[in-house]
């Protein structure tokens, strides 16, 4: 029996130290914004059956505006039928996420709260968390109630009395810096929040409102996962700056059409009278998208990867190359903003084609078909191409890091 999983994410603070204007949640963060970023995170990582977002009074629209800005978001809620709540928050972020919390209990059924769900609670403003901090979370959780990420101080830790000076010299390999998501059994931890609320009690964070109860929690103390330096909690705009590469890349193939031959573009066989000729199945398009993911990254290109004079890659199936490829390319830490396909070729239409074509190409590289789009031109029958004697294929793609 697997426990339901629930998400909080906490997003309804006022970002005053920003000094924007524009709520640090809101801000745009490559193609997407800081909050997509976060929640995405966690919707790629795991099977979520809610994810629940707390946002200032009267601002969900902005914060579903947000949250949608990344055509991602839509994909990865349909994966898993994730269902997304947007709640106001309290006046403090642990009155908001008890408010979230209570919306979360309401959402989930008389099973699923029988199954010791467990809840992720993240700041909206940590765009940087990473698949690994996530699983091992859920993981510390799974086995000990509670659990959360941490970090051993750079800098040595002293603590000071009222009158500013050292009263106590800490050892720095036994402290560790929380960062989030926090997690732990969902029902356990209402109770605790009820509690503080009934007392009218402040805590720092969560993983303090857990162990201030110790009799509603089985006496169960927090595991400390393995964190991440670079899993920052945005507070300034210069979080925000030199935080990732961005590359572009740019391919291009030719290949002349024989008779006998399979027309490949993109993964897909459409019918013709004539196919690619080449070493492997010659599909142009695989092969430019194949380049120009090389060519961004840095590791070569097709020709020193698959060299035509290797018999292993006789007839070859393009896709399986570049899924090589991209492999490797990740490896690099390198993810994928968008690639932008040209496709010149005479004949047959390619527009029926077009839809299977992308999602094709998705496919191979795991990834959404929004971020892949091509469009076939014809050559007004000028050159071979324009003569039904050759197809060829231009690729644009970036690469952020």
């Amino acid at each position: 029996m697997s426990s339901p999983l629930v998400l909080v994410v906490t997003a309804a603070g006022s970002s005053t130290r920003m000094g924007t204007g524009i709520k640090k949640e809101y801000m745009p963060a490559g193609n997407s914004t800081v909050l997509a970023k976060a929640l995405n995170a966690f919707l790629k990582s795991a099977a979520f059956d809610i994810a629940v977002i707390t946002v200032p009074k009267g601002k969900e629209k902005q914060a579903e505006e947000a949250v949608f800005t990344d055509c991602e978001t839509e994909i990865l809620l349909n994966r898993h039928s994730t269902k997304l709540i947007f709640t106001e928050g309290g006046s403090t972020r642990q009155q908001s996420v008890y408010k979230a919390l209570l919306s979360a209990k309401e959402n989930l059924s008389e099973k699923q709260l029988s199954q010791s769900p467990i809840v992720l609670i993240h700041d909206g403003a940590r765009p940087f968390v990473t698949e690994q901090i996530i699983l091992d979370t859920i993981q510390g959780v799974k086995e000990n109630d509670a659990a959360a990420p941490g970090i051993t101080p750079v800098d040595t830790q002293k603590e000071i009395s009222a009158d500013n000076k050292i009263s106590r010299h800490l050892t720095r390999s036994s402290l560790t810096a929380i960062q989030t998501p926090q997690g732990f059994r969902l029902l356990p931890l209402m109770q605790c929040h009820e509690k503080a609320s009934e007392l009218k009690k402040e805590f720092t964070d969560d993983t303090e409102i857990w162990d201030n109860y110790p009799e509603l929690t089985g006496n169960s103390k927090v595991q400390i996962v393995k964190g991440d330096p670079c899993n920052i909690k945005i507070t300034y705009p210069r979080d925000l700056k030199e935080k990732r590469m961005i590359r572009v890349g740019l391919g291009t193939d030719l290949h002349r059409l024989a008779e006998g031959r399979k027309l490949m573009l993109g993964g897909v066989e459409i019918p013709a009278a004539k196919g690619e000729l080449g070493h492997s199945d010659g599909d142009v398009l695989l092969h430019a998208i194949t380049d120009a993911l090389l060519g961004a990254s840095g590791l070569g290109d097709i020709g020193s990867y698959f060299p035509p004079e290797d018999p292993q890659w006789k007839d070859a199936d393009s896709a399986k190359l570049l899924e090589k490829v991209w492999s490797d390319i990740q490896e690099q830490g390198w993810t994928l903003g968008n690639l932008d396909c040209v496709i010149e070729i005479e004949t047959p239409k390619f527009l029926p084609w077009r839809q299977k074509v992308i999602d094709s190409i998705a496919a191979v590289l795991k990834t959404e078909s929004c971020r892949v789009f091509v469009k076939a031109k014809t050559n007004e029958k000028l050159d071979s191409v324009g003569k039904a004697e050759a197809v060829k294929a231009y690729c644009t793609c970036l690469l952020e890091k």
